[in-house]
C-alpha cells in the first residue's frame, strides 16, 4: 500500500495531522551555512513523530498594524527553496507557505512545482489598504486549481471571527466561517490557523464552519491548529503584533509564572482541550501544528515539548487505541518490499484483528527509523 502524500494526509478527513513549524533563514545567506541550518532543525525534530514540516514565507506587512514591530524586519530567503533542503535532508513532505502579494507569483508557483513540492498555503496581503502586487488571494486560487499535481490550502483567522471584530466591520455577525466556504469552492483542501492563545473564538470558528458546511451540503476541509509557546515579554509582545488574541489574564499568568514557558506550555495543553470538549462531534477534521516565533532556546524547546503533548491529547480524543512505533522507512538500496510499495506507508493490521490502522509515518534522511504513530479500533473523532 502506497504511503499518504503530505497533501494526502492534509485533505484526508479521516485522520489527524501533525507538523512543525520553521522559518527559513536569512536572505544572502550562505549555502553552506543555509544547509547546516536546516540540518540543525532537521536533526533537533528527527524525534518527532510528524507527518511533514510548514515553511513559512515572511513579509515585513507594514499594513498590519500601527504599532511598532517589536523584532526587526528581515527577509528570508524563499520559502520553496529552503523546504527543498529539509525535504532532502529528512526525507518529510513540506507544506510551503506563499504570499500572493508577488508580480512573479505564477513563476514562483512553476519552480516550487519543479522542486517537487506539491502542498502550498496560500496567504492574502497584510492589509485591503495600500498597493500590492500579485494577485488577489481569489486569482491566487484560481491560478493554483488550475494547474496539475499542485493542491493547496489557506489560513484562518479566529480573531476575524470575534463579535468585536465584526462591529468594526459593520457586520452584525463574523463571516470568517463565510470566507472559509468560499475558499473550499475555491479548491482549498485545508486550513491553517494563526496561533491560539484564545479558545472561545476558535470554538466559535469552527461550529459556525460545521454549521454552515452542512447547510451549503460541502464536507468541511479539514483545519490545522496552531501553537506557539512563549517564555519572554518581548514575544507575547509580537505574538499580539501579529495579531494573536491573548487574553489580559492569560499574559499575566505565564509571564507571571517562575518559569513561564512551562506555564504556556500547560496553558496552551488546556487551550486545546477547551477547544476539543466543546467541539466534539461537530465534524471538523482537526490537526495540530507547532512553531517558535523566535530564536530563543528556551521557546525552541518548548515547541517540542508542546508537539508532543498536544499530540498525545488530540489522539487520545480520537477514542481509539494509539502506539507510537519504530518503524523502517528507509530500505536499503535496492531492497524494497515484496509488494513493490515503499516501507513507512499506512499499515494494516491483520483483518481478524477487527480493528483500522492509520500510520502517521516520518521519514528520517539518512537514518533507517522512523517514529510513527498508529491509530486502532473503530472509534470516530470529532
Amino acid at each position: 500500500m502506497a504511503e499518504e502524500s503530505l497533501h494526502e494526509r492534509l485533505s484526508n478527513p479521516a485522520r489527524p495531522v501533525f507538523l512543525l513549524g520553521d522559518v527559513p533563514p536569512g536572505e544572502g545567506t550562505p549555502p553552506h551555512k543555509c544547509s547546516e541550518i536546516a540540518n540543525k532543525f532537521v536533526s533537533r525534530s528527527r524525534m518527532l513523530a510528524a507527518d511533514g514540516y510548514i515553511v513559512y514565507d515572511i513579509q515585513d506587512e507594514p499594513g498590519r498594524t500601527d504599532e511598532k514591530r517589536p523584532f526587526p524586519f528581515r527577509r528570508v530567503m524563499d520559502s520553496s527553496t529552503h523546504a527543498a533542503l529539509l525535504a532532502n535532508l529528512s526525507g518529510r513532505e513540506c507544506l510551503v507557505y506563499k504570499c500572493v502579494a508577488d508580480p512573479n507569483f505564477e513563476g514562483w508557483l512553476e519552480n516550487n512545482k519543479t522542486i517537487g513540492h506539491t502542498a502550498i498555503n496560500l496567504v492574502g496581503r497584510a492589509s485591503s489598504e495600500g498597493k500590492y502586487e500579485g494577485p488577489t488571494i481569489s486569482e491566487a486560487m484560481n491560478i493554483v486549481e488550475a494547474k496539475e499535481d499542485v493542491h493547496f490550502g489557506c489560513v484562518c483567522i479566529a480573531e476575524r471571527h470575534t463579535l468585536e471584530a465584526a462591529q468594526q466591520r459593520g457586520k452584525t455577525y463574523p463571516t470568517e466561517h463565510v470566507n472559509m466556504v468560499r475558499k473550499i469552492k475555491a479548491g482549498a483542501k485545508w486550513f491553517i490557523s494563526q496561533a491560539v492563545y484564545d479558545a472561545e473564538p476558535t470554538i466559535r470558528l469552527l461550529k459556525d464552519y460545521a454549521t454552515l458546511c452542512k447547510q451549503k451540503c460541502i464536507i468541511p476541509s479539514k483545519v490545522v491548529l496552531t501553537f506557539a509557546p512563549v517564555s519572554r515579554k518581548k514575544t507575547m509582545t509580537f505574538i499580539k503584533w501579529l495579531g494573536v488574541r491573548v487574553p489580559i489574564e492569560t499574559e499575566e499568568l505565564i509571564l507571571s509564572a517562575e518559569k513561564p514557558i512551562e506555564k504556556s506550555i500547560e496553558y496552551l495543553c488546556d487551550v486545546l482541550r477547551e477547544i476539543l470538549s466543546e467541539c466534539a462531534g461537530v465534524g471538523v477534521p482537526l490537526g495540530i501544528s507547532c512553531e517558535s516565533v523566535s530564536i530563543f532556546k528556551s521557546e525552541i524547546d518548548g515547541v517540542h515539548e508542546l508537539f508532543r503533548r498536544l499530540q498525545t491529547i488530540m489522539l487520545d480524543s480520537s477514542g481509539t487505541p494509539w502506539k507510537v512505533q519504530w518503524v523502517e522507512v528507509m530500505p536499503p538500496a535496492g531492497k524494497i518490499g515484496d509488494d513493490g510499495d515503499d516501507e513507512g506507508a499506512l499499515v494494516a493490521l491483520d483483518p481478524s484483528e477487527k480493528v483500522r490502522t492509520l500510520l502517521l509515518g516520518i521519514m528520517v534522511g539518512t537514518a533507517t527509523v522512523s517514529l510513527g504513530v498508529i491509530l486502532g479500533g473503530k472509534g470516530k473523532r470529532a
